[in-house]
Parts: C-alpha cells; sequence; structure tokens
C-alpha cells in the first residue's frame, strides 16, 4: 500500500485480503493468510497499515430492518428556502432516527435523504411531524423504493 496524491493504491495482496473481508468481516485472518499464501502477521500488519491511512473505517454488524418491522424505504428530496438553513436543517435531521442518511446535492434539492420507516402510514407521520416541521424546509418531494436491487460495495 502506497499513498500517491491524497489517494491509497493498493496491490494485488491487498485487494485480495479485502474482497475476502468484504465477503465475510468474521473471516479468520490464519484462513485468509492461508489461501493468499503468507503469514497471518503479513496479514494483519497489512490490515493495520490499511485502516491507517484511512481505506478501512473499521467493519459493522448489519442488521435486516426488515425483521425489525421496517419495511419502507424511501427517498426524500428537501427543498429548503435559503441555502443558510442547509446546516441547520441537517443538525435537525439528524435528530430524526428514522433518517439514515442524508446528502447535500445538485440539482433541483438541497438535501436528499434516505428514511427508513414500518410502513407507508409511518413516513407519513414522519414527512409531516419531523421532515416538513424542521425550519427552512420549504417542502418536500418523495419516493418509496418498493424493493433494492443492487447492494454492493465499490470493487477493488
Amino acid at each position: 500500500m502506497k499513498i500517491i496524491d491524497q489517494n491509497v493504491v493498493i496491490d494485488g495482496i491487498d485487494k485480495t485480503i479485502l474482497n475476502f473481508l468484504m465477503e465475510d468481516a468474521k473471516r479468520p485472518i490464519l484462513e485468509i493468510a492461508k489461501n493468499i499464501g503468507i503469514t497471518g502477521a503479513a496479514v494483519h500488519q497489512r490490515l493495520r497499515k490499511l485502516e491507517k491511512s484511512g481505506l478501512i473505517e473499521g467493519s459493522r454488524l448489519i442488521i435486516d430492518p426488515r425483521l425489525l418491522g421496517y419495511k419502507t424505504m424511501a427517498f426524500v428530496g428537501v427543498y429548503l428556502d435559503k441555502a443558510v438553513s442547509n446546516p441547520l436543517a441537517v443538525n435537525k435531521l439528524k435528530e430524526i432516527p428514522e433518517v439514515i442518511e442524508c446528502h447535500y446535492t445538485t440539482g433541483n434539492w438541497s438535501i436528499f435523504v434516505k428514511v427508513l420507516c414500518k410502513d407507508n402510514e409511518h413516513l407519513m407521520k414522519v414527512l409531516n411531524k419531523n421532515i416538513q416541521g424542521i425550519e427552512g424546509v420549504s417542502r418536500t418531494e418523495t419516493f418509496i423504493s418498493l424493493n433494492q436491487q443492487i447492494n454492493r460495495q465499490i470493487k477493488i
């Protein structure tokens, strides 16, 4: 691994290690080492360097929200009355647990959020009470996801 012009450049061994862990983050380091043909210590050392570079942001436990009753995913374009409202609106959006992503965007909306709700009625309450109640929000535009077809990380 090298850093060139603020970009992390990885070699084939790093890619292989990362691909194993992206497939299953619980895979033992010694198993990865055996598959690649290097020592466990070498895998561990490479992972520490990749973490230190910022390429790896840690590992996460992924919960299937549908099994907890969250069956409605929606994307909401948020129109703000003024650009100065952006940071204030984002701080308020952080307080809404159903908002799971928030992006500043170009185009029609000032902010684009991903929302996870139990059903359409729950979504309507989140939109009407929480999101549209934020000072500076002039209106919203909502798109309900019928079914997620692709969910992956960038290929390395």
